[in-house]
């Protein structure tokens, strides 16, 4: 595993990324205080067989202060706390959940955890140390991402490299999920991503042309693991051609397309039962005036599992341990409308539509149910804030 991370991270240093936070030479000096907040309200109506609904009502809250001692160096400092609605203790372990452990200690009153980022750039290039930019900040495909995962995950930790070149543009990461010490009984886990986006023309130009690529790989084992599990490497990637057209007219502001092949490979271990599959998907979406934004695909996949993206872009069910389907076609529906009283604050709402139809399920005992067809949809609603407050000017 050790020859991938390498070529993954020194690819990095020769490539770019897509948010790449680039640092303000003005506020060099400056001791500010930063509250980011969403709190939010999602309820998932799920039918059939691939997986149950549930609500998420709540917020994470990570208050945070800065400090950009120079013109390439900024320094983070604070906690995250998640919260759900009428919870009063939390599991301490790595959300989202990643291996088969719980924890078995407890925290009361939220999910909190230190946070602490270190950035310095160099020129188009940035490194990140502690916890990265992470979740919606990896623009990685939408079936090998859930964009929930924004609502519930813990902020990513480790090493990123993030950079800006015209016509190259790559976010790369390391996320260390589980560390194990000498005698620990669950395994050491961690996921390296890269999305990479090859701009074939100008972003400004009214048709613009990329092609975007995806890689994650999560590993779980480690030298000091004394578990049973053994050493397990799963991958996704996928591969693709998009275009976004430009309109520039009073209703329409954009149009985009995309279209890419997804694979998945059991390099070591044995979590799938199936050790490579493929999918394909072609999404499209619009984006009108007054931030209304309107979204359809399709995914069609066989043996194919999606690590971080939803259960309706997986064959493997989430609701039955173990069972699997011959075959998954998922279309897709989505709208959002978005408010921006300023650039701080932000309300919103957005609604998906997944009528999922599903080939045979298989479980591990040798029963079969037939294909299936279900409805699943969901809602929610969410309010973001991120006001800043400058405290002292050295």
């Amino acid at each position: 595993m050790n020859r991938y991370l390498f070529l993954l991270l020194f690819q990095a240093l020769l490539c770019d990324g897509l948010h790449a936070q680039t640092l303000t030479p003005e506020k060099k000096g400056e001791l500010a205080l930063e509250i980011d907040n969403l709190s939010f309200f999602k309820d998932n109506e799920y039918e059939g067989e691939q997986s149950r609904g549930y609500s998420l009502p709540g917020f994470w809250i990570q208050p945070k202060l800065t400090y950009q001692p120079l013109a390439q160096v900024r320094l983070e400092a604070g906690f995250h706390a998640l919260v759900f609605d009428g919870a009063n203790k939390y599991p301490c372990y790595a959300y989202h959940d990643i291996g088969v452990w719980k924890g078995s200690q407890y925290q009361r009153g939220a999910h909190v955890l230190p946070f602490f980022r270190a950035q310095a750039q160099m020129g188009a290039v940035s490194l990140v140390l502690g916890d990265i930019y992470g979740a919606e900040h990896h623009e990685v495909m939408e079936p090998l991402w859930n964009p929930e995962l924004t609502l519930t995950q813990d902020p990513e930790m480790g090493f990123q490299i993030l950079a800006d070149l015209p016509r190259w543009k790559l976010d790369a990461w390391l996320n260390w999920q589980s560390y194990i010490f000498q005698e620990a009984t669950h395994q050491e886990a961690f996921t390296v991503g890269i999305h990479q986006r090859i701009l074939l023309n100008a972003t400004a130009q009214r048709l613009h042309w990329y092609l975007p690529i995806d890689i994650l790989i999560q590993h779980r084992g480690g030298e000091q693991d004394i578990t049973d599990l053994g050493v397990q490497t799963i991958t996704n990637g996928g591969v693709g051609i998009g275009m976004k057209w430009n309109a520039q007219s009073r209703v329409l502001q954009n149009l985009s397309a995309e279209v890419a092949a997804l694979g998945c490979w059991q390099q070591s271990g044995s979590i799938w039962p199936f050790n490579t599959g493929a999918a394909a998907t072609i999404s499209v979406s619009a984006l009108f005036q007054k931030n209304i934004s309107v979204s359809g695909g399709l995914f069609y996949a066989k043996d194919f599992v999606s690590l971080y993206g939803a259960p309706f872009y997986s064959t493997l069910s989430v609701k039955h341990s173990g069972a699997r389907f011959s075959r998954m076609l998922t279309p897709h529906v989505g709208v959002e409308w978005k408010h921006d009283f300023s650039k701080d604050y932000t309300f919103g709402a957005k609604a998906d539509y997944f009528p999922l139809s599903a080939g045979a399920l298989t479980h591990p005992a040798g029963a079969v149910d037939p294909a299936t067809y279900a409805n699943n949809f969901s809602f929610g609603v969410y309010f973001r804030c991120r006001p800043r407050f400058l405290l002292k000017r050295f």
